[in-house]
């Protein structure tokens, strides 16, 4: 199979101008424009929000009744002081069963072009309708069952009318989708890739810079590109020589599209050096073993150990700050604010 070819593609951020990243990189070998600096929130254009609704979202985040055992909330996989993820393998939901998938980081996430590894969900506020109901995450019997514990808060009532004023009734399933989804819309982790790409040109090392042009040289932008490095587009794992385990056919079992088969959404590489494991199956633990795989079945090349430290370098640029004081966990409304 012919061999990928680097495609940085210029999209919404080619307004900004290219760069000499230096260290013999110049302007017309790599266009940083085709990756793009993270912002500041990743906003809804059709549902903007509150204060007041990011703060129920926060809430809702941490929130174990949400499970129906009161045990799982949508932090237990997703810990957002490790870098929205638990680092299993396959996650663990209630009755301490266990998914499918590994689980993929909630931050920056908003901005991918879908949600989950098949991309079943358009939106983060989508997304957040499915674990709840899901037997094996959060087991809950039904939307109502979710609505109707909620509601027997106190708490939970002045919050959501607050968050929602104008409703005759706010507190519904969606609404809880809502204001999770407001929330997550401002989990950004902002790197020192993005100082560079501002034009701060001392905020990487000359081995990340390395790092980058070996990025580039692999391939590795065909797919990881954008803002996100990753999180704009599907694409099948095993290009070149079949995944190794092939039980996931990925979106095939969204579509039932035959071309389908073994597709997923490509992630993101922002704070992928804090994200381990990697891939839908959770099945590859270190950062450099990632590289060599990626390489060998997706590009068909088998890369030395020089090179992987390089691409691994310039990846690790790409660890952003956590917003700690967003994040804090907020004090849950106690069992006394309950009707």
């Amino acid at each position: 199979m012919k061999r990928l070819v680097v495609a940085l593609l210029v999209g919404a951020a080619a307004c900004q101008p290219a760069m000499n990243v230096g260290g013999g990189l110049r302007s017309q070998d790599v266009e940083l424009a085709a990756f793009g600096q993270l912002p500041r929130a990743m906003p809804s254009a059709d549902d903007p929000a509150s204060p007041a609704r990011v703060a129920l979202g926060r809430m809702l985040y941490y929130e174990t009744r949400l499970s129906v055992d009161r045990t799982e909330s949508c932090n237990t996989c997703h810990l957002l002081d490790s870098y929205g993820v638990d680092h299993l393998r396959v996650s663990l939901g209630v009755r301490q069963q266990l998914g499918p998938r590994n689980a993929p980081t909630v931050y920056n996430a908003a901005g991918h072009l879908a949600q989950f590894w098949d991309g079943r969900s358009p939106t983060v506020e989508e997304q957040a309708k499915k674990p709840i109901l899901n037997p094996v995450e959060m087991g809950m019997p039904s939307a109502d069952s979710v609505v109707a514990r909620l509601r027997a808060v106190r708490a939970y009532r002045a919050a959501f009318a607050a968050a929602f004023p104008g409703e005759a009734e706010p507190v519904t399933y969606d609404n809880v989708a809502r204001a999770i989804g407001a929330f997550e819309r401002l989990l950004v982790t902002p790197s020192r890739w993005d100082a560079f790409q501002a034009g701060d040109s001392t905020a990487l090392s000359p081995a990340e810079r390395a790092g980058l042009r070996e990025f580039v040289a692999l391939s590795c932008p065909t797919c990881h590109r954008g803002t996100y490095v990753g999180g704009g587009m599907y694409q099948k794992v095993g290009i070149v020589e079949p995944w190794p385990e092939q039980g996931d056919q990925g979106r095939w079992a969204i579509t039932h599209q035959r071309g389908d088969r073994m597709v997923f959404k490509v992630p993101s590489l922002r704070n992928v050096e804090r994200t381990a494991p990697y891939f839908h199956d959770g099945s590859v633990t270190s950062l450099e073993d990632a590289i060599r795989r990626m390489a060998r079945y997706q590009v068909g090349r088998d890369v030395s150990d020089a090179e992987v430290a390089r691409v691994a370098a310039w990846l690790r640029s790409l660890t952003g700050t956590i917003p700690e004081e967003l994040i804090a966990p907020p004090a849950p409304p106690s069992a006394e604010a309950a009707r």
